[in-house]
Parts: C-alpha cells; sequence; structure tokens
C-alpha cells in the first residue's frame, strides 16, 4: 500500500478558512485573493503578539468551523481502501481531539492524524515513510521534496507562487490532484513490471 502524507490546512480544510474570523475579530475586509504570503499578520492591525495571542485562543473554533476543500471527500473516500491516509498538520496535539471530531462530523475518511505543532514535518514524513506528501505551504513543499526524495503536490493558492522545482507539482484542486495520483502509480506499476522481466 502507497502512504499518503496529507497537510489538513489550507490542503483538506479550505484555504480561506480562516479569513471570515480575521475580518470579524479585527474589522477587516480580506480578501483570499490578496493574501499573498502565509504569514497572516502583515494583513491586520495589530501586533504579531495580539494576533499570535488571538489566534491561539481561537484555533478550536476556526478548526471547528473550516470548510472542506472542493472535491477532497470524493477523492478520499476513492483512496481510503488503495492506500493509507496519514495527516500530518503542524496544529498541536493538544487539537487533536478537535481534529479527529472535525473528519468524523465531515466523514472524511483516516488512517492516522499526527499533530506535530511545527511546520517542519520532515522528520514526521520519514518516521511514518511516506511515498506522496499533499501541502499548500511552499517552503513545506519544497523541503519535504528535497530532503524526503518524495513528490509533493501543491495545491495552488495566492500565497505560494514561488517557483517550485520538478518534484513538485502544482494543482488547482483535489480531481487535478487524483489524476496526477493515478498516473504516477501507474508509472510505477509499469517500472516495476519492467524491472521483474529482466530479473
Amino acid at each position: 500500500m502507497i502512504r499518503f502524507g496529507i497537510d489538513i490546512d489550507g490542503t483538506v480544510t479550505s484555504p480561506t478558512s480562516i479569513i471570515p474570523y480575521i475580518n470579524k475579530a479585527f474589522g477587516m475586509n480580506i480578501f483570499y485573493e490578496d493574501i499573498n504570503q502565509y504569514e497572516l499578520t502583515p494583513f491586520v492591525n495589530v501586533s504579531e503578539e495580539k494576533f499570535t495571542k488571538w489566534f491561539i485562543e481561537n484555533e478550536p473554533i476556526i478548526y471547528q468551523g473550516s470548510p472542506v476543500a472542493q472535491g477532497v471527500e470524493k477523492i478520499l473516500s476513492k483512496w481510503k481502501h488503495k492506500h493509507e491516509l496519514y495527516f500530518i498538520s503542524a496544529r498541536g496535539a493538544h487539537l487533536l481531539d478537535v481534529t479527529k471530531k472535525w473528519f468524523i462530523d465531515k466523514g472524511l475518511p483516516f488512517h492516522h492524524i499526527e499533530l506535530i505543532g511545527s511546520h517542519n514535518k520532515i522528520e514526521t514524513v520519514k518516521k511514518y515513510h511516506v511515498n506522496l506528501f499533499f501541502e499548500d505551504k511552499h517552503d513545506n513543499a519544497v523541503m519535504i521534496h528535497e530532503e524526503c526524495r518524495i513528490p509533493v503536490i501543491l495545491f495552488d493558492t495566492p500565497y505560494n507562487q514561488n517557483p517550485i522545482p520538478k518534484g513538485v507539482i502544482r494543482v488547482k484542486n483535489w480531481k487535478e490532484a487524483d489524476i496526477w495520483v493515478e498516473h504516477w502509480l501507474s508509472n510505477n506499476r509499469n517500472n516495476r513490471e519492467m524491472a521483474s522481466t529482466f530479473i
């Protein structure tokens, strides 16, 4: 079985999830299309310290109310019997119950959820021998590909538009991700079959 490593926020959840909460809390009128970098502090009218405090206090509420990314239910349901779905997120471990409940409430399958409290996912990807990763954060995608030597699917957003190396594959949605995965799996099968004929 192929093991997929999958980020949660901005990948399985809609990348717009947090914006309504920010707009309401800080009296802003930010649009998703305006978010051209991952760090959100420059877009709000408060200090980084105050924003961080607000975010930590409101994380459970934001995560409970996050809508799913378009098409993800269908694709994960298709994959759940064929592949291992390992969700690896920068969320803190104290949010595991909230996270699992959200997956169950949304009808999203999972085999394992690991909340590591950091954006550095390389050790966890190696620990679980992940074969393919799905991400929305540009530097994460590039580092995971380069350090772990695996392909990484990068979901296209306004905040991850920097250039990407060949092993990072930019897709617009889960349907495109599924098409790429099927092609990749088919090529791997063909390569294994070809290799076996020479043994």
